[in-house]
């Protein structure tokens, strides 16, 4: 079945940097962001698994409609390359014995072969898992909004830091402040949008906004996007009688005149909001997997965390208009000829 593609191409396009000054200024991004993310939530860096055990339950099932790849090995275990360490990582902190204001952070590299492909969207998947181990008292809004603008400061930072390092590349174009909005009032503000159109449309008027709450059904009956129910939690209610306790870091990127999402985090469930969220989805069956009768025991800790994306951050951070621009990757045919086409050129 051949691929769709949403490709958006400039009317004109010129890259700021050529191919090698990009590589130079892709592993600069990397060393220096990382290291800021590090040492602002105490973070030690782990190694990470490129595949599990399909019957452990560690994998991420994203939306809940993704099939990850897998195969069989010799003696017959039937694994899967991972889309995400959203459940490893909490897992790997109870083993390693972190504590309390401590946490880790790995490259997770995925494979999501039912991605639709596009400037923002590749079937390769690269970005830096994080989980760090929290307290019953910081399980709350306020807690999540503070890390959210420790991230956001890191990535603001790191902006800068790379202008001043390449002068061929337009200025800074970041606000000072990531605006915090719920994805329940965001859909009273934009009722006749649909979720895509409602961030790019507050994004043009704050710049860089966190939408909180990303899995609870909305008025409508739909979520603003889809979440697993085994790893954020989204139904906790919160201030107004908003629900969640996650949410995603959007940008407004001029070069697309679009949205674009930088990072997905959150406060992950504890053993009610687990029930609450399997009960509601239907999948009370998953609590018979290794993994959720851990959580539900009370063995894991309690935990929040997410994953930003490496070739995304690269990709606004060097004004580039197509992600295949800062990652190798597999692409439609169709979408190389039109990049070539357009003067995008595509590692």
């Amino acid at each position: 079945m051949k691929a769709k593609s949403r490709l958006k191409l400039p009317r004109s396009y010129s890259p700021y940097l050529d191919v090698r000054e990009t590589e130079v200024a892709i592993k600069l991004i990397k060393d220096s962001f990382q290291r800021k993310l590090s040492k602002a939530l105490n973070l030690q860096r782990v190694s990470a698994p490129l595949m599990v055990n399909a019957h452990t339950g560690l994998n991420d099932n994203l939306n809940g409609v993704e099939k990850p790849v897998s195969f069989t090995t010799k003696d017959g275990s039937q694994v899967e390359i991972v889309q995400s360490l959203a459940k490893w990582k909490r897992e790997a902190l109870h083993r390693y014995g972190f504590l309390p204001g401590e946490g880790i952070y790995t490259d997770m590299n995925a494979i999501r072969p039912d991605e639709v492909v596009d400037n923002l969207h590749s079937f390769y998947v690269d970005q830096w898992d994080w989980e760090i181990v929290i307290t019953e008292a910081e399980r709350n809004l306020p807690f999540l909004k503070r890390v959210v603008r420790k991230i956001y400061r890191i990535i603001r930072d790191t902006e800068r830091d790379i202008c001043k390092r390449f002068p061929s590349l337009p200025g800074p174009f970041l606000p000072s402040r990531i605006h915090f909005i719920h994805s329940e009032e965001l859909q009273k503000m934009y009722p006749d949008l649909s979720p895509k159109e409602r961030e790019d449309a507050v994004v043009k008027t704050f710049g860089a906004v966190f939408i909180i709450g990303i899995g609870y059904p909305l008025k409508d009956g739909l979520p603003h996007d889809g979440r697993a129910a085994d790893y954020d939690d989204w139904i906790t209610i919160t201030e107004k009688g908003y629900h969640g306790l996650n949410g995603d870091i959007i940008v407004y990127y001029p070069l697309l005149d679009q949205a674009v999402e930088l990072s997905s985090m959150g406060i992950r469930v504890n053993s009610k909001s687990l029930l609450e969220q399997l009960e509601f989805r239907g999948e009370l069956h998953k609590k018979d997997l290794p993994y959720h009768k851990r959580l539900l025991s009370g063995e894991l800790p309690l935990t929040m965390g997410g994953g930003i994306g490496q070739s995304r951050l690269c990709m606004i951070f060097l004004r580039k208009v197509h992600i295949g621009e800062v990652q190798a990757s597999v692409w439609p045919q169709e979408t190389m000829e039109e990049c070539l086409a357009a003067g995008i050129p595509m590692l």
